[in-house]
């Protein structure tokens, strides 16, 4: 009988013990593998439940890193460039771990390897590659690693970054796999989400257009209208500042009418040549123009101290170069913000068209309006001369004629002082009917045109172009006579600047509440100089004093005068629009 520590017996024995050991280990594999496909089909659906892009990503990078096992995961959007990433998104690294480290990386050394070879790399050390050079201060330690690329629709958006896998191990094959997998329904998700995005946005948009729509055809003001756009605009893309300028008659320079956010009181009244603002350059080219930074656009005048705080900007055409320019919206963010994308520019600028044309649609109904208001008007003319007049004459010939035969002398001068006060009436009657037939305003444009004309005459002489701001209904509330006096005392304002002040730089604000029109002129020239020749301010304080007003005249502690000229205005406004508005 066979004994059993015979090593016959025992060879057997150990080779079913081992085939038992890999049969458990494939099973364990096996039950590994369905346990991880399974995580990877509740993680696709995860990712692909979220329809806010910002939560989308941030699902993504957090369920990468628990499909890996790692430690750190980031998500690095590639810019607009190409070149840089423009957000990163990172699990693993608390807030303030990130702030002593420092500003998110761009996309250079490994990172920048996956923007410029888009393929899945696995590394067991990073500091092997030669493409890395370290990691800045206070940074914690990484060296497996493992990066995939995460398209939509055939473009690469991003890269998924994985870092240092738990109890030690490196990143193998399978893990690359699950991983690429992720990012194939992470690109999906995120196509998704932007699409959700696009849609609610151009529903914003489509909501404000109707708002807009709705005020001026229910007969709001012009500047009720500009405001509104300026708000919505602001709300729906985030921006620090928002401006609306329209163009200024007869001339080559537009006028801020409205302005909110940040600085919004340095652009109000605003005056901008075409040809040295982001504004006017829109504006010329019928198209939108973005800046990345708006304070050191070269394109930009360099009196632009209003725009301290603010770095990407786009100036967007109201209307189209088809259907005509009405005006400009300008938009700007706080330094640091992102770039306006093509796609906001886009959205902006099917805004901005369809604003066009509903305040086309309203001054087109305000024309229809203003002529059925000329033709009862001339209708009351006529009825007013064919039979009002026609009958007091009449009436009038009646008692001068009735007068001979009137002995008493009391009675006839009665009657005869009747007979006069029918002719006064008549020429009143008639003066009336003239009023109703005129037309509305006078030739020669309004004062808003006429003062850039004058500034825009002076720009030669002096030099330099003296910036400008109007605020106020400046056409509307300063009557004829006191705006050709104050075209008169700014033609004379820098004129004296051109001759005497040897100034580079000269200020121009007229502003009006109703009330009071002023005009105030300084400069950073020589000043005052004591006894000097003062014809020319006699003359414009006589202006002022003629009109019940005042001119002071001061030198402020930094050089150059500063002019300013106040005049009351009358009680009643002039009747009609006035022209150039």
């Amino acid at each position: 009988m066979t004994s059993p520590e015979d090593p016959h017996v025992r060879l057997p024995q150990l080779k079913l013990d081992e085939l038992l050991e890999e049969l458990q280990a494939r099973i364990d594999a096996a039950r590994g593998t369905r346990d991880r496909v399974r995580s990877l089909l509740e993680a696709v659906l995860v990712v692909g439940r979220e329809l806010d892009l910002e939560h989308a990503l941030g699902a993504i990078v957090h369920t990468a890193a628990v499909l890996v096992d790692a430690e750190y995961a980031a998500l690095g959007v590639i810019g607009p460039d190409g070149q840089t990433l423009s957000a990163f998104h990172t699990v693993g690294v608390s807030d303030e771990d990130v702030a002593v480290i420092g500003p998110y990386p761009e996309g250079h050394g490994i990172l920048g390897e996956l923007i410029r070879h888009p393929q899945p790399l696995r590394l067991a050390k990073l500091s092997h590659h030669p493409a890395s050079y370290g990691f800045p201060p206070h940074h914690p330690p990484m060296n497996s690693f493992l990066g995939v690329p995460i398209r939509v629709r055939d473009q690469v958006f991003g890269n998924l970054y994985l870092t240092e896998k738990r109890d030690g191990a490196e990143f193998d094959e399978e893990d690359e796999s699950v991983l690429s997998t992720l990012a194939v329904a992470a690109g999906v998700a995120i196509d998704n989400a932007r699409l959700y995005e696009d849609s609610r946005l151009r529903e914003r948009w489509l909501r404000a257009n109707a708002d807009i729509t709705h005020s001026l055809m229910s007969g709001s003001a012009r500047a009720e209208a500009l405001d509104l756009i300026a708000e919505r605009a602001r709300e729906i893309t985030g921006s620090a500042l928002v401006a609306v300028a329209m163009p200024v008659t007869d001339t080559k320079s537009l006028t801020v009418e409205i302005a909110v956010g940040l600085h919004a009181e340095a652009h109000r009244g605003l005056v901008l040549p075409l040809h040295e603002s982001l504004m006017g350059l829109a504006y010329a080219a019928a198209a939108p123009v973005a800046s990345d930074d708006v304070i050191h656009d070269p394109r930009i005048s360099s009196q632009s101290p209003r725009f301290a705080g603010l770095g990407p900007a786009v100036a967007v055409p109201i209307g189209t170069a088809q259907g005509g320019t009405r005006g400009v919206v300008l938009l700007a963010r706080e330094t640091g913000r992102p770039v306006f994308s093509e796609r906001e520019t886009e959205m902006l600028q099917g805004f901005a068209a369809q604003a066009a044309i509903a305040m086309e649609l309203a001054d087109r109904r305000q024309d229809a309006e203003r002529i059925a208001v000329l033709q009862d008007r001339d209708r009351i003319a006529r009825d007013l001369h064919d039979l009002a007049i026609q009958r007091l004459f009449a009436t009038g010939m009646t008692l001068q004629s009735a007068s001979r035969f009137i002995d008493h002398p009391e009675a006839s001068e009665r009657v005869l002082r009747a007979v006069d006060d029918l002719d006064e009436t008549i020429k009143i009657i008639r003066s009336a009917i003239f009023g109703l037939r005129a037309r509305e305003g006078v030739a020669g444009g309004g004062l808003r045109a006429r003062v850039v004309g004058v500034v825009d005459e002076a720009a030669p002489v002096l030099g330099f172009a003296p910036s400008l701001r109007m605020e106020g209904l400046v056409d509307t509330d300063v009557p004829r006579e006191i705006a050709d006096h104050v075209v008169a005392v700014l033609s004379e304002a820098l004129t004296n600047i051109a001759r005497h002040a040897r100034a580079d730089r000269a200020h121009i604000a007229l502003t009006t509440d109703g009330r009071e029109a002023a005009l105030t002129v300084s400069d950073n020239g020589v000043g005052m100089p004591p006894g000097g020749r003062r014809s020319g301010l006699r003359n414009m304080a006589e202006r002022a004093e003629q009109l019940g007003g005042r001119l002071t005249v001061s030198s402020p502690d930094g050089g150059g005068a500063t002019l300013q000229w106040r005049v009351p205005l009358p009680a009643t406004r002039p009747s009609g629009p006035a022209p150039g508005q």
